[in-house]
């Protein structure tokens, strides 16, 4: 290519100056890129040796004095680059502005072209082969997006593990109040508190089958919630199918009849239906409400959840009532349902502690029914039993608040009357004693003859402070009401302590 470096001498009799050319297109031969020199006629001034290897042309396809449009169609007869591109490209060098654009080679490499213009009104542009950049960059972007893939799904991740060890705080939590819970009421309370931070947004509400086990009783709510007082157990498609039921407005799915009945405001889109199961034995239900703006994907999540928190629940209700029953069977009496005698005196104990430590007062009543062997023996002992229980139900009845009933052991009761006076006592009694006397007892296909109780009547202030004397002392009215011919009231004498 040597022959053609001649339009570098631009005088032929300049020595000096024909050197400086060659030095000139031995620099320019040794770059990377390819460069053509268009004069403003579109002819082809210069070009250094490394365009060809560039291009992938040969010698023949660029000449000197070469006319651009020229050497723009060959390229477009070679496929690298179209007839758009050419005609593109004739226009941008009209404007006198510096452009760029990209060619393919059949080999598969891009070529970058930049045109810059002169300041005689021609333009030099050169080749850059950018075919490892370009290739650079894509992978360069791809590992990018791969990066940024990653990253996003170990913060989805990450994010999912906070929430998980924040719920299983949550639960963990809940779990510890529920265990120290000592009754269904403070149960309630603490399922109240929590349910709104381990499910937020919701409404629910909880409900637990009666002792007739033909329905559910209201319990508690949260997060705004409202609570039928009873719901039928086939009002509920989780209790009939036995297991959890999620209802999706306009998926495939019935409302449970309880949800329709409701009296909300508002028509619901997705509800859960939790069975609360306690050793294999359904207790109750637990309903949740999701808001409206709730997605699909938010409700399938909170499913899960709700599941847990329907274990964790069920049994702490579970432990709440095996204990209630077996302090029920140490300290009441398994006919009458009042207190037994060993309840009764520790209360009298705590009581009488109280009261000295306080300066205040409370009453002892101590009675029994009379003649009652005669029911027993005339009627049978059955009928004893429900004399027995009917004198229990009206003793439930008037001491349902702050008093503690008591079967003292056969037909004796007696009843502890905290901060009552012994005059007050005394007017309890006369009301007990009238209460007890209307009692009518069917029996059979009649009626049991009236019963009476005697009533003795004894307190803190005039017979204490020991817990035996105060007994005594109404055990002694008591045997003077028998005497004075029964069905009567009477108070012990102070000074006969």
């Amino acid at each position: 290519m040597r022959e053609q470096r001649q339009p570098f001498i631009a005088d032929p009799v300049g020595a000096c100056d024909t050197f400086r050319q060659e030095q000139m297109l031995e620099v320019l031969n040794q770059m990377e890129q390819g460069i053509v020199v268009w004069d403003s006629d579109q002819n082809c001034l210069m070009f250094n040796e490394r365009i060809f290897v560039v291009l992938e042309i040969s010698p023949t396809d660029l000449f000197v004095g070469m006319k651009r449009e020229m050497f723009l169609d060959k390229a477009v007869q070679w496929g690298v680059i179209t007839a758009g591109s050419k005609e593109e490209a004739q226009a941008r060098f009209q404007t006198g502005q510096p452009f760029s654009f990209d060619r393919s080679l059949p080999s598969g490499k891009v070529i970058s072209s930049f045109a810059r213009p002169l300041g005689q009104g021609g333009y030099v542009v050169t080749f850059t082969d950018v075919t490892q950049f370009r290739k650079d960059a894509a992978d360069l972007a791809v590992a990018k997006k791969a990066a940024e893939k990653a990253e996003t799904k170990a913060l989805k991740m990450l994010a999912k593990e906070q929430a998980w060890r924040e719920e299983a705080k949550l639960l963990g939590d809940l779990d510890e109040w529920l265990q120290s819970c000592k009754s269904l009421a403070e149960l309630f309370e603490v399922v109240t508190q929590f349910m709104t931070k381990l499910l937020p947004d919701t409404a629910g509400e909880l409900y637990l089958y009666s002792n007739s086990r033909d329905v559910l009783d209201g319990a508690c709510v949260w997060g705004g919630g409202e609570v039928h007082e009873h719901i039928a157990p086939d009002s509920c498609w989780a209790l009939r199918r036995g297991r959890g039921y999620r209802y999706e407005a306009g998926g495939i799915g019935l409302q449970c009849s309880h949800v329709k009945d409701h009296p909300r405001q508002r028509e619901v889109e997705h509800t859960l239906c939790v069975p609360i199961v306690a050793h294999g034995d359904t207790v109750g239900l637990m309903h949740v409400v999701y808001p409206e703006n709730a997605s699909d994907a938010e409700v399938r999540q909170g499913y899960e959840f709700a599941l847990q928190c329907g274990e964790h629940i069920s049994l702490a209700i579970a432990n709440v009532k095996l204990r209630d029953e077996l302090h029920d069977q140490s300290t009441r009496d398994a006919l009458t349902r009042l207190y037994n005698r060993r309840y009764f005196l520790e209360a009298m104990r705590t009581e009488a502690s109280m009261a000295a430590r306080k300066r205040s007062d409370f009453s002892l009543l101590s009675f029994d029914a009379d003649k009652f062997k005669s029911f027993n023996d005339n009627h049978g002992h059955d009928a004893g039993d429900m004399v027995l229980r009917a004198i229990a139900d009206k003793m439930h009845e008037m001491f349902s608040d702050g008093a503690t009933p008591c079967r003292f052991g056969g037909e004796e009761f007696s009843v502890l009357l905290p901060n009552v006076t012994g005059t007050e006592a005394y007017d309890v009694a006369e009301e007990l004693r009238r209460a007890v006397e209307e009692i009518k007892i069917r029996y059979g296909s009649g009626e049991l003859p009236p019963v009476t109780i005697s009533i003795g009547v004894a307190s803190f202030s005039d017979h204490g402070p020991l817990l035996q004397d105060i007994i005594n002392a109404a055990d002694r009215a008591l045997y003077q009401a028998k005497k004075d011919g029964r069905n009567c009231v009477r108070a012990a004498d102070a000074e006969a302590q």
